[in-house]
């Protein structure tokens, strides 16, 4: 059920991307630099200060109490907290959005603790929501591996598709000498030209036009996504174009065979020829599942005279789809049932580590709190088999490294 929160929709789709934490934050500051167009920028943190420099027209600053606006110090647990303590403010945030993509580095604090809350009350306020996420870099630790995992699981089970970018894929198509900055700055571009793609399908006009419909189709409770980008010129751009698409670093050890939807994406000059747009589509179609439902749109940029960029976003590779809807309808150890629109009056308790959104029996919403249970990061199970979201120690150990730890705890090791 659509929770209406406000009046006057507007005619057509609307879509926002909220960046989460740090990373998210970076990449939607990029976007609003970048000029791209038809979507409403949101950025959720708990670090004030990076807050304030970001260029994004709507900034949500997390967890104040909590946080006291210093960060979430490389801790999840205080992410989802942090998120728990301003559901209000998100839920005005995305109100009125028919599509949400929720973007983030996973791996540290705010972003991998708080996308999941966010990404949950999207789908509840009945978006189309879609997470487009990065893993983190092999030399940022595995302490922030460990962690990334742990939040991509509880992204799949709160959104309907979620699209990841390894990073260490990622140093395969950028030079040796690339300074870490530039490095994350790629990461940054790609999550970037992942929400170009899809947002451009339904806003852009273009030779081949597509509907917020057809993409709703092909991303709706679909689960795990891979998407794969190539850039061509010369004689038979599009057709290389597509083949650099299908075997990108970005689709990690996986393939769009077996792909149950797929979203193709041109972009050319004002030279582009709807042939090479069939070309490049031939070319996808004969690499995917033969019933696949297949969508494809292209659109006229003047700066890419000369050339074609083509996205490939595959979807529909297992049931977590499914499994997520279950999921949402069916809350475990509910001790006090809120009433969404009036989640403002419930006390934050310090304690509480997450809330499972589920249907109550009048048809509205209903979140349910529970304690913090902390686990380690292996997700061990209770006596009864049943999995509980893990938990990450703070305690510094020789490994984590001084950025790790929160801003104000920082001061005073420095």
């Amino acid at each position: 059920m659509r929770i209406e929160l406000g009046e006057n929709p507007q005619p057509g789709a609307r879509i926002k991307v909220i960046g989460v934490g740090g990373g998210g934050s970076n990449a939607v500051n990029r976007m609003v630099t970048s000029g791209l167009s038809g979507v409403e920028f949101i950025v959720a943190n708990t670090d004030a200060q990076a807050l304030a420099a970001n260029a994004a027209p709507r900034r949500l600053q997390i967890g104040k109490k909590l946080t006291k606006g210093l960060g979430a110090g490389a801790d999840p647990t205080i992410g989802r907290q942090a998120a728990l303590e301003d559901t209000e403010d998100i839920i005005s945030a995305l109100d009125g959005a028919d599509m949400v993509f929720v973007t983030t580095g996973l791996g540290g604090g705010t972003g991998t603790g708080a996308a999941p809350v966010i990404a949950g009350l999207a789908t509840e306020l009945g978006a189309l929501t879609v997470a487009v996420v990065t893993k983190p870099f092999r030399f940022e630790g595995k302490r922030r591996a460990q962690q990334a995992d742990c939040g991509l699981q509880e992204l799949r089970n709160t959104v309907d598709t979620v699209i990841v970018i390894p990073n260490d894929r990622l140093l395969e198509t950028i030079e040796a000498n690339t300074s870490v900055n530039d490095a994350f700055a790629v990461a940054d571009d790609v999550l970037h030209q992942a929400i170009y793609g899809i947002s451009n399908l339904i806003h852009v006009p273009g030779q081949i036009n597509l509907d917020f419909a057809d993409v709703k189709a092909i991303m709706s409770d679909m689960g795990m996504a891979i998407m794969g980008t190539g850039y061509a010129e010369g004689e038979n751009r599009g057709v290389e174009a597509a083949r650099l698409a299908i075997s990108s670093p970005l689709l990690e050890d996986a393939n769009v065979e077996g792909a149950l939807g797929v979203i193709l994406h041109v972009t050319g000059g004002s030279d582009l020829g709807l042939h090479e747009v069939e070309q490049a589509a031939t070319i996808i179609q004969e690499a995917v599942h033969e019933d696949a439902n297949f969508i494809f749109g292209s659109v006229v940029d003047p700066d890419m005279e000369g050339g074609v960029q083509i996205t490939v976003i595959a979807t529909g590779f297992d049931e977590i789809g499914s499994r997520r809807a279950v999921n949402r309808a069916v809350s475990t150890g509910v001790d006090t049932p809120v009433d969404l629109k009036n989640y403002s009056n419930l006390k934050q308790d310090e304690t509480v580590a997450s809330a499972e959104i589920s249907a109550n029996g009048n048809g509205g919403i209903a979140i349910s709190r529970r304690r913090l249970i902390e686990l380690p990061l292996s997700g061990d199970t209770t006596e009864s088999g049943s999995s509980l979201d893990p938990v990450v120690d703070l305690e510094m150990n020789e490994d984590q490294e001084l950025e790790d730890v929160p801003v104000f705890m920082r001061r005073h090791a420095e």
